[in-house]
């Protein structure tokens, strides 16, 4: 019985070996001899409002021109985006980290801001439960802030609310803890 089980293993891995290598010679058969080349790009333009959140991760995204100078929180409204500005004499190398945001339905004036308060955890104006409130303004009688929502979401939010949050990821969210604390300067950019 031995001698017929080995065999039929035998078997079956011959018949394995063949099937692959029947597939591999359909797989090259098929490709093309040289790959297609990549289409050439032309620079990004600025990022618009929709393409806002859809940046290249691998590529930093460059801090607007006149959003100011110094260790700074930046956010463009039209761009949809934050930066968290370092200081370049103590991390020269360092890109500042840059990520999307969903912005509230108030929207705060450009201008310079300082962070004002903040709070671990609390209710949203949208009726949310969120962490890591960093409130820099008020517009229209509504607290304007970042924040990140507890279950991870970043919806849209209600146009027929006035809501200041501005909603960024859990880790975004911690990140802008850490780096934006009370008399921190908020830059506002269109």
């Amino acid at each position: 019985m031995a001698r017929s089980s080995s065999g039929i293993v035998a078997g079956l891995t011959a018949a394995a070996i063949a099937a692959v290598g029947f597939l591999g010679y359909q797989a090259s058969a098929t490709a093309p001899a040289h790959p297609p080349k990549a289409a050439a790009q032309e620079p990004a333009p600025a990022a618009s409002p929709a393409a806002a959140g859809k940046q290249d991760p691998a590529k930093p995204v460059p801090v607007p021109e006149g959003s100011g100078t110094g260790v700074r929180v930046v956010y463009s409204v039209g761009q949809k985006r934050v930066w968290l500005v370092g200081d370049a004499a103590q991390q020269p190398q360092q890109q500042p980290k840059s990520f999307p945001v969903v912005p509230s339905t108030v929207h705060p004036k450009p201008g310079t801001y300082l962070v004002g308060s903040r709070s671990g955890s609390v209710t949203g104006s949208d009726g949310v439960p969120i962490e890591h409130v960093v409130r820099f303004a008020t517009q229209e009688g509504v607290a304007v802030g970042f924040s990140a929502r507890v279950d991870g979401t970043t919806p849209e939010p209600d146009p027929n609310k006035k809501t200041g949050g501005i909603r960024m990821t859990r880790a975004d969210g911690d990140a802008m803890w850490a780096f934006a604390t009370i008399s921190s300067k908020v830059v506002v950019i269109p």
